[in-house]
């Protein structure tokens, strides 16, 4: 991976659950925007809806893995007790 994905992806971890979710609304409002301006031919940089996309698909990642780890916490503490 490269140095640059590397540090957005630590970037976005390092955010709370609700800074997340903030960014990922944020993000879709971009990707409607760039899907707007790439149809009326108004986008000069036709790979910013693909980033888009990407970044996209990394939120909801690392918002599944958290999910997933709460629930195997949540799994593990009720086997212990």
């Amino acid at each position: 991976m490269a140095k640059g994905r590397r540090e957005r992806v630590e970037e976005l971890r390092g955010f709370s659950d609700e800074d997340l979710a903030k960014e990922l609304e944020e993000t879709y409002r971009e990707l409607f925007t760039a899907r707007l301006q790439l149809s009326t031919r108004q986008l000069a940089n036709t790979s910013l809806a693909r980033k888009t996309k990407r970044r996209i698909a990394r939120i909801k990642t690392i918002q599944r893995e958290r999910e997933l780890a709460a629930l195997y916490q949540a799994a593990t503490e009720g086997k212990a007790s």
